[in-house]
């Protein structure tokens, strides 16, 4: 009978490969490498769980150590240092709203002129990706025109 080999070609007398709890068992390269990619993940599963108990027994310790003596100062609404007068509503302009709305699409444009940068570089890719990329900025385009015939980047 033939010695059965795991991928690290350790193997004991009886044939027994040098994975615990699979003795006599053959190990072929996918099983190892398995076994290695959800060891990888086991390492960042136990490392998220040890942030998370971290912080939970932080929260705890501050919970249990701190004063508590509630007074009606403490439990007024705090507006920058001054008390609060009046409802508990604020008007907000949309037009903030808008641009930061405009910001993040432009953002995000820029974004993904990155990756089709390097597609460009690449061949066989380019006039696709060029095409793709004036879609793409056309209809940003046409989102901006939009908003400028509606008059929402006048700030008035």
């Amino acid at each position: 009978m033939a010695d059965v080999t795991d991928v690290t070609g350790v193997t004991d007398s009886a044939g027994a490969t040098g994975v615990p709890g699979a003795s006599g068992v053959p190990v072929d390269g996918t099983t190892a490498l398995a076994s290695e990619y959800f060891q990888s993940y086991s390492v960042i599963g136990l490392l998220a769980l040890v942030g998370v108990l971290f912080v939970a027994v932080a929260f705890g310790a501050g919970r249990l150590l701190r004063p508590i003596v509630p007074t009606p100062e403490k439990l007024l609404t705090y507006e920058c240092g001054v008390d609060p007068v009046g409802e508990g509503w604020a008007h907000t302009q949309v037009r903030y709203y808008v641009y930061a709305f405009l910001y993040v699409i432009f953002a995000v444009d820029s974004i993904f002129l990155f990756p089709w940068a390097t597609v460009f570089a690449t061949p066989g890719y380019g006039a696709t990706t060029l095409v793709e990329m004036f879609i793409f900025l056309g209809f940003l385009a046409v989102g901006l025109l939009y908003a400028w015939k509606k008059g929402v980047l006048a700030w008035a």
